[in-house]
């Protein structure tokens, strides 16, 4: 379980940054009014496409969605998913100390929410015990036509 939970932190790591820094090279490029004209919109497809803080957060969010997959991939959803929630927390600290954001005391008190809720699954699946029933034969058996 160390292992996953590694992936996981070193995951949450490289998409908050990517979050912070896809922020950053949205505001540069003034894609906050959601009430754009059709000229307006292709502007902003064509400078997000060119402006190198969107390129690379999209590619931190690549990065963080092929962990995800792994991780899924040998753990169970109700388990990985919601711990991928300690995202959050980091996120927060990123938005604060990359980009000056104010978070204010009932905001930072979500995230210590979201903290505790990720602490508890954490236990539960250090809890859980193990499947001790072998896989079925039948079940790695081809099927044959008779």
């Amino acid at each position: 379980m160390a292992k996953i939970l590694l992936i996981l932190i070193v995951a949450a790591i490289i998409e908050s940054i990517g979050i912070a820094i896809l922020s950053g090279g949205l505001k540069e490029i003034h894609a906050r009014d959601g009430n754009l004209p059709p000229g307006q919109i292709a502007r902003v497809i064509k400078d997000g496409a060119c402006n190198g803080k969107i390129l690379l957060g999209t590619a931190l969010e690549a990065l963080f969605y092929g962990a995800l997959l792994y991780m899924l991939s040998i753990r169970d959803v109700s388990f990985i998913w919601p711990l991928t929630s300690l995202g959050f927390i980091v996120t927060t600290l990123a938005a604060q100390f990359l980009l000056h954001e104010q978070v204010s005391p009932g905001r930072w008190t979500g995230v210590l929410l979201i903290a505790v809720g990720a602490f508890l699954i954490s236990h539960s699946e250090a809890a859980k015990k193990p499947d001790s029933s072998p896989p079925a034969a039948a079940a790695s058996t081809p099927l044959r036509s008779q």
